[in-house]
């Protein structure tokens, strides 16, 4: 078995790592946006505000919670 020793300028150089995902973020925004506004403005209380504020924030969850169960129907 044989170590061999790193040259140092292989030591130096870092790995840069650019991950490029702004358009599934952009599509998040967009929807966390609508969903604000679709749950807020029908808010008739403080507390379904409130309420609306974090189905606002969850909607892909209930997205893809009411797509399986469309699906699941027979």
């Amino acid at each position: 078995m044989t170590t061999e020793l790193i040259p140092k300028e292989q030591e130096d150089q870092k790995l840069n790592v650019n991950y490029h995902s702004g358009s599934s973020e952009a599509v998040y925004g967009l929807g966390l946006i609508g969903a604000w506004v679709y749950y807020l403005s029908r808010a008739k209380t403080f507390q379904q505000g409130v309420l609306g504020f974090f189905k606002g924030i969850f909607w892909p969850a209930f997205l893809v919670y009411a797509l399986l169960e469309f699906l699941d129907k027979e």
